[in-house]
This record gives C-alpha cells, structure tokens and sequence, in this order.
C-alpha cells in the first residue's frame, strides 16, 4: 500500500464499499468522483454554503471537510439513499410538493439537513427547523417554501 494512501471500508446507502482513496481527498470527492453520487452537490468546498451536506452515522456534515481516511467502519447516507425502490422520501416529495427548490443546487443539502433534524425531533417548531438549516444557504430565496414543505412532513405524520 502507497503511504499515501488509505483503504476504508464503508457503508453508503446500505452497500459496503472498500476503497483505495489518497489521504487528502474529502469524503464529498469519493462520492461524486469515485462512486458517481453526484446529487451531494459540490459547492464552496469550504464548509460554507452546506449543498454537500449528507448524514454519517445520522448526523448531518458537510462532505467537503470530511476526509475520507476518517470515514473507515461508518455509515454515510445520500441524497440517493433516502428514496426506497425508486419512490421519493416524503421529505423529497413534500420539496417537490411545496415548491420548497427554485434551482434546486441547495436541495440535496437542505434535504438532508431536514432528515437528520426529524430523525431527531418529529415535530419541530419554526425557529428549529431554521436553526437546524443554518449551514444550507440557497440563493434563489426559497426558505419560506423550504419550511412549509418541512412543516407539511411534521402535520401530516410524515407524508407531504
């Protein structure tokens, strides 16, 4: 093995992975460039725009600041992991819904940051779920279509 160079194994979107990766790359570069998830968007690269956002053992952090040397044994979810047998979540379909995307670049981010958020607290209020997006910037402005689509998820058990 090049000194260089790391092997992980790990687990994304519920399929195991072992991977040759350099010490310097981000866990955002293996998932676009070496296992083709380009839905984690590739924004800033500097940890502050959140369009990288995926979840590693749950917890939502920005791809772009992770090296994947550090990622060995972990669970990393996506954007494409979410939907089951080709179904959208319902945090994608109430997005879709409630118009809750203009240019959709911050979407995957924003979705992600919303399903961490649920997982933890299913009926969040307005002022957490803003707090809980305060890393995802979108540029088109669509905050308030973001909440009422996260809103609509928490009212309806859920579903959009």
């Amino acid at each position: 093995m090049d000194q260089f160079k790391t092997i992980i194994d790990v687990n994304v979107n519920g399929e195991m992975h072992s991977i040759d990766v350099p010490n310097n790359w981000t866990l955002l570069k293996v998932l676009r460039d070496v296992l083709g998830l380009t839905g984690t968007k590739c924004g800033c690269e500097k940890g502050q725009c959140g369009a990288c956002t995926v979840l590693l053992n749950g917890k939502p952090v920005l791809s772009c600041l992770v090296l994947a040397a550090s990622i060995n044994g972990q669970e990393v979810t996506t954007i494409e992991g979410l939907g089951q047998g080709g179904n959208l979540h319902p945090i994608q379909e109430a997005f879709v819904k409630h118009h809750g995307l203009q240019c959709g670049f911050c979407t995957p981010g924003m979705i992600m940051s919303t399903k961490a958020l649920l997982d933890e607290n299913p009926k969040p209020t307005v002022e957490e779920i803003k707090f809980s997006l305060r890393g995802n910037l979108c540029r088109c402005g669509s905050y308030p279509k973001v909440i009422k689509a996260i809103q609509s998820v928490t009212r309806n058990g859920g579903k959009a």
